[in-house]
């Protein structure tokens, strides 16, 4: 559970230097007087420090991850990692000086007593490898979520169902780290689950960044919040034999309930605002 909370404040605190970044980058492109596309702000955004941090919060916070799910449920792991919403607010709060409401104070709170609840009822993994058609699931989803990609989406819910699309990806990723058994390359590049890892986390992150370009970001992280958290939780324990404490499932169920709750109060904060909101 310490690493799923690790990966967690790695997520959540390098949104917010890669929003400084980007913030930064866009200021110097309107001083010169570019007119640069994303590809451009991209390569100027590359060039700082706060963006490379950002990159390798993202990248340590991916292995702790990958150890969490070898060794806690993956409902415990996907509620933390939603806990990482709380973490941006906080962050944000301090270094972009944005203004949380007292609601949103409460809903970090909220998360913070939903993962104590989760910490305290999760049991070990489960040892159970599922049916041997889970993993070629796992790549047709992660398959379903590319064609989603460049798909064509009406206007009306269309952040919704990118953000939806994109927590499915994380949750493909999630599940197939669990399918793998072994990690020689014989065996590792014959077996499906790497594959659907790969291409649901690809989709995933192309998902998202469509969804907060051209959508709401509330809306969509909303959705990708339900779509990793829900789905992969309900697989472990279907599956995957994942259990909780003798007598504590009623407290892992709410404390799962509550964590993802405050996380959708904090759905904002999926892509760091640029400007002050409003006060409360």
């Amino acid at each position: 559970m310490v690493c799923a909370l690790g990966a967690a404040v790695c997520f959540g605190a390098a949104t917010v230097l890669q929003a400084m970044a980007a913030r930064a980058a866009a200021a110097g492109a309107g001083a010169g007087g570019g007119r640069g596309g994303d590809a451009a702000l991209l390569l100027r955004a590359v060039r700082q420090w706060r963006y490379l941090a950002g990159l390798g919060l993202d990248g340590l916070g991916f292995v702790f991850q990958i150890v969490a799910l070898r060794s806690v449920p993956i409902y415990a792991v996907g509620a933390a990692l939603a806990s990482s919403l709380a973490v941006t607010a906080v962050v944000a709060a301090r270094l972009l000086h944005v203004r949380l409401s007292r609601i949103e104070w409460a809903a970090v709170a909220v998360v913070c007593a939903g993962l104590a609840m989760l910490g305290l009822a999760s049991g070990a993994e489960g040892e159970e490898s599922g049916p041997a058609a889970l993993p070629w699931a796992m790549l047709g989803a992660a398959v379903a979520m590319l064609g989603l990609v460049g798909g064509r989406l009406p206007e009306r819910g269309r952040a919704l169902a990118l953000g939806l699309g994109a927590g499915c990806g994380f949750g493909v990723v999630e599940v197939a780290v669990r399918l793998i058994d072994s990690l020689s390359p014989g065996e590792l590049l014959t077996d499906p689950a790497l594959y659907a890892l790969l291409l649901g986390g690809g989709a995933a992150f192309l998902l998202l960044t469509t969804a907060l370009q051209r959508g709401s970001v509330t809306t969509a992280t909303a959705g990708m919040v339900i779509g990793e958290t829900i789905g992969p939780a309900v697989v472990g324990v279907v599956w995957l034999g994942d259990r909780t404490r003798e007598g504590l499932a009623w407290l892992a169920v709410l404390g799962f309930v509550v964590a993802v709750a405050g996380a959708l109060a904090l759905a904002r904060f999926g892509e760091a605002p640029e400007t002050t909101p409003p006060s409360e």
